[in-house]
């Protein structure tokens, strides 16, 4: 991947995390404290259960290293500014899905450097053998994450007007910048993509619908009221695509790694059009109750 594509990607990557920070209040992180079995019901479902399923799919099916390993950099990656989008219009508890972004996009700047390391041991030949040096890869991701994310927070903290105008503005090019990424993706593996998309498809799917199920069935398990049962549900199954194709081509250097992430971009606003279709039908019935 050249040093442009791999600039322009990092920093789109910058501007959907600092349209993240423009929503933000310090109180988003104080919740932990208002419903902390949510949030480590939340927690325990995107830093374990979520990349273990992950591991699992990727060991099960007959899939290329390629495949398997953007498996698993989508499995170790928290969820993103659309599970939030997604959570609010499925009637989820939004400041819930907030706070477990937000504290989950901090703490797995730690593990994600881990689990993908491992991912490249396992599923890489000997030949094959590529290593992500841990302390660079957490600076790196601290620069394109927390860094965008305090700006956004300091603008919200001292020109909140301005922070909330701007908020729509960056959602809408955060979803530009996205789908023409995936464009960019797909152009440039494009003899390989039609294969690529038989491997990936069915696999992210499955990542993402047994992900939300185990989120939501967790949570309910725990006696957490349902509309912070669905946003569990979804901030364990929408991950932050962007930012896994972002490890796969700048940190990783390859755009066949990005390929599960890009579909699986493409596929989290179909389940989440089903999730938030099942709520509000939900929602209606019992209000009819």
């Amino acid at each position: 991947m050249d040093n442009v594509s791999a600039i322009v990607l990092a920093s789109s990557l910058a501007i959907i995390m600092l349209g993240m920070g423009l929503s933000l209040v310090i109180d988003d992180f104080k919740r932990i404290v208002v419903y902390p079995k949510a949030i480590l019901v939340g927690l325990a479902n995107q830093l374990i259960i979520l990349p273990v399923i992950g591991f699992m799919i990727a060991k099960i099916f007959p899939l290329s290293p390629e495949i398997a390993i953007g498996i698993m950099i989508l499995a170790a990656c928290p969820g993103g500014p659309t599970s939030n989008l997604i959570a609010h219009l499925a009637k989820g508890d939004t400041a819930l899905s907030v706070t477990l972004t937000s504290l989950s996009s901090f703490i797995t700047i730690l593990t994600i450097p881990f689990i993908i390391n491992f991912s490249l041991e396992h599923f890489l030949e000997e030949g094959q053998m590529i290593r992500l040096n841990v302390p660079e890869t957490i600076l790196r991701i601290m620069a394109i994450i927390v860094i965008p994310v305090s700006i956004g927070m300091i603008i919200r903290r001292f020109r909140e007007n301005f922070a909330l105008r701007m908020g729509k503005p960056v959602r809408i090019a955060s979803g530009i910048l996205l789908a023409l990424i995936i464009v960019g993706i797909v152009i440039r593996e494009r003899e390989n993509f039609v294969s690529y998309f038989e491997q990936a498809g069915i696999v992210a799917l499955l990542l993402n619908v047994c992900t939300m199920l185990v989120g939501y069935y967790s949570a309910k398990l725990f006696r957490i009221i349902n509309a912070r049962a669905i946003s569990i549900s979804i901030e364990s199954g929408i991950q932050n695509g962007t930012l896994a194709i972002t490890i796969a081509v700048v940190l990783l250097g390859s755009t066949e790694f990005a390929i599960v992430p890009a579909i699986y971009s493409l596929l989290m606003f179909f389940t989440g059009g089903v999730i938030i279709f099942l709520s509000l039908r939900k929602n209606k019935a019992l209000a009819a109750a």
